[in-house]
């Protein structure tokens, strides 16, 4: 295996590690977004924005949107969305839990559908945001424990013959972590409190997870990597690394991150939500540009959803549809849908093919079985707030939602190629469906 593709595949396991939870992943872009000159904006705030200059905004400190403006009035917007957020395990209010005279538990619940038996007997930790009382008001943080702080056991199969036929897990029963024994209730909080050094009585409210700690691996013959939200981190990382190392003369490039894709994108910072559509109006007018000019530029605009797709499974091929099997490490995989599930369409797919054709990155194609329904993405949602071409992407990936995903060692190189070709390309249209890709 070519040292370039482990190389990046270890960057982005770095990545992985230190992004938790969606406030640490939007905190990380955002400190590199700042190391790169981008100047951070406040939507509480009056925006002067300027030609030639870079900038981004933050919602909820989970979702961002970042954007480069062209020494001109642009002709188009180049957008690359994906998203912040993984299944996995929130910790309610309250949450400390005496259970049997002798150990405490966490009370949580499932955020978004993940597979309930891998994160059985893992070492798991804790992250997310602390909401504080200030003597002005209240101040968040983010917190990240980092150490093995609890799991959640296996019941033994001696107690439980039909764990291997096909057992069904109770959220509220199986799959409750055990964080200490019967004295340490009161610690869990004092825990928290001394990660951000603050006092305990301080914190008013939170916003913390579970998330698997063990790190990520390159393994076999360097061609395969497995670790934790690979879904959708590795096309947040991929987008993120073309966005910050790419220039477009004409075009505005937008980098867009959004949290809840895994439950419906419903929140004020989720895809459903008005922040790209805020975010661009902004822009124009902060820019003088007028209606006419800019609903021309949005109409000759185009956007990558970028989002995971299912590679065919080495155990379970008949899961796969019958022409259409991605496979790791071949290359981007463009995503379709009949019902629209996925943006993708054939003038949307011909202007991504072109423009990877050049670029020499290759690709591949995805279609689930007729019998089997997909999930959801960003696409077809922030059409509901912007609507232009758009195509669904991704690279190939098993164990969708497991606590512990294996990917292809290539295909992060070849997002981060792919999507570079796109945030430089020249796109002018000449009707409705024709296009000039220079």
């Amino acid at each position: 295996m070519d040292t370039e593709y482990t190389n990046e595949t270890a960057k982005l396991i770095k990545f992985i590690e230190g992004s938790p939870t969606p406030f640490h992943t939007i905190k990380n872009i955002k400190d590199e977004l700042l190391s790169h000159g981008y100047t951070e904006l406040s939507e509480s705030k009056e925006w002067k924005i300027e030609q030639g200059k870079k900038y981004f905004v933050t919602r909820n400190g989970s979702s961002m949107i970042a954007f480069a403006v062209p020494n001109c009035e642009f002709k188009n917007i180049l957008i690359c969305a994906a998203h912040s957020d993984s299944p996995c395990f929130k910790i309610k209010p309250n949450a400390q839990h005496e259970a049997n005279g002798c150990y405490t538990k966490l009370n949580c619940e499932k955020y978004g559908g993940m597979i309930y038996s891998t994160w059985l007997d893992r070492p798991l930790s804790v992250a997310g945001r602390v909401v504080c009382s200030t003597a002005k008001g209240i101040k968040s943080y983010l917190v990240n424990l980092k150490d093995e702080s609890c799991i959640i056991p296996n019941l033994a199969v001696h107690m439980n013959r039909d764990i291997n036929n096909g057992y069904i897990y109770n959220p509220q029963t199986d799959m409750l972590p055990l964080i200490g024994n019967q004295t340490y209730k009161d610690e869990f909080i004092n825990k928290i409190a001394e990660n951000i050094n603050v006092s305990a009585d301080s914190i008013i409210d939170y916003d913390l997870y579970l998330y698997n700690k063990e790190c990520g691996t390159i393994w076999g013959d360097k061609e395969y990597f497995s670790a934790p939200r690979i879904d959708d981190l590795q096309c947040v990382y991929a987008a993120k690394e073309a966005f910050i190392n790419s220039e477009n003369a004409n075009a505005m490039n937008v980098l867009a991150v959004f949290d809840n894709e895994e439950v419906g994108s419903l929140t004020k910072q989720g895809a459903r939500s008005t922040f790209a559509h805020d975010t661009l109006t902004r822009i124009k007018e902060s820019l003088k540009m007028s209606g006419s000019a800019f609903i021309k530029a949005i109409a000759s605009s185009y956007m990558v959803s970028a989002d995971n797709a299912h590679a065919v499974h080495p155990n379970h091929a008949e899961k796969a549809d019958i022409t259409s099997q991605p496979k790791m490490n071949k290359g981007i995989v463009i995503k379709y849908n009949a019902n629209q599930q996925y943006t993708t369409d054939s003038v949307s797919a011909a202007i991504f093919k072109k423009i990877l054709n050049d670029a020499d990155v290759p690709y591949q194609e995805f279609a689930n079985r007729s019998d089997i329904p997909g999930g959801s993405t960003l696409g077809n949602l922030l059409n509901q707030q912007i609507s232009l071409n758009t195509i669904d992407i991704g690279a190939a990936q098993l164990a969708m939602h497991s606590a512990y995903e294996t990917a292809g060692s290539k295909d992060t190189s070849y997002l981060i190629d792919g999507l570079k070709a796109f945030y430089k390309a020249n796109l002018t249209p000449v009707s409705d469906s024709e296009y000039e890709i220079l």
